[in-house]
């Protein structure tokens, strides 16, 4: 335990003493110490594919510092998965379907959490958060075959289908945090004369940046490491994603570890850059969405 003391001054005579405040911090080591054990299952395989990345084929597979640092085999795996090429549809993809949720997906909120005295727009929200429930494997391959038929089976079909799909769980997200913006700020601007449009992206919409930062790393995570849904939709060979040209070089390239690791970091770094930066934003959206 450790304790913080701080002085504030105090109103009246010069003579008056400042009142002094103490701070305890208690920390709980057991569960400090259960987080600290619970990391290593993430820390310690993290090691060990930066430990093999960096390692000749007939090193792989323990836990020592290599003898000799293969910065080449970075190199060597972005040539055969075609990296730039794969990282760059990955790119495209991921940012149009973040840029379309944001315009979408907010809006919908505003309307179901606006609206939530009429039974249709409950109705609608429940339906949204229902379909959270439903496994993706169970409308797979209905959803491929759909998606074929409306040839958009490429790039714009995925965008489209993160869009569509991620709605259940950003409409849960937005709509808490709608709901605790004072309507008296839309009455005011309706005086002045304002439309619904106009009052969502001149008034909510700003006010949504948490939970809009929220819906963009959620969604860019998803869009980003998605590998099923790439799989049964893409049929162009020269639109894949990172994901599966990751799973096309693994086939290719099983024994050599080193080479296969390297692969791995380097589609995960991107995003994960991008969280580390970020997480604040996720985690504080994520609570304001849930609680108020």
């Amino acid at each position: 335990m450790t304790t913080a003391m701080s002085t504030l001054p105090t109103e009246g005579s010069a003579n008056d003493k400042p009142v002094k405040y103490h701070r305890d911090h208690n920390i709980n080591w057991w569960l400090t110490g259960l987080i600290g054990v619970l990391s290593l299952t993430i820390l310690v395989p993290l090691y060990f594919a930066i430990v093999t990345a960096l390692k000749t084929p007939g090193e792989a597979g323990t836990f020592s510092l290599p003898s000799t640092w293969q910065w080449q085999n970075f190199i060597d795996a972005a040539n055969k998965v075609n990296y730039p090429k794969a990282a760059m549809n990955s790119a495209i993809i991921t940012l149009v379907a973040v840029a379309l949720t944001l315009l979408t997906n907010t809006f919908v909120a505003y309307a179901v959490a606006r609206n939530m005295d009429k039974i249709f727009f409950r109705l609608l929200y429940y339906f949204f958060i229902a379909a959270m429930f439903v496994p993706f494997p169970v409308i797979m391959l209905p959803l491929a075959k759909q998606m074929g038929s409306w040839h958009l089976d490429n790039q714009l079909g995925l965008v489209i289908l993160y869009t569509v799909l991620g709605l259940g769980t950003n409409l849960f997200i937005a709509t808490g945090f709608i709901r605790s913006i004072p309507i008296s700020l839309e009455e005011a601007a309706r005086i002045d004369g304002a439309s619904t449009w106009r009052i969502f992206w001149k008034i909510i919409f700003p006010l949504m940046g948490p939970i809009n930062a929220t819906l963009a790393i959620l969604t860019a995570l998803w869009a980003w490491n998605d590998f099923l849904m790439p799989l049964i939709v893409l049929t162009d060979q020269t639109n894949q994603t990172i994901p599966l040209a990751q799973y096309v070089f693994s086939s290719q390239f099983a024994t050599n570890y080193p080479m296969a690791f390297s692969s791995y970091l380097m589609a995960m770094a991107p995003i994960l850059i991008v969280y580390i930066f970020a997480q604040k934003w996720v985690v504080g959206g994520v609570m304001r969405g849930a609680v108020k």
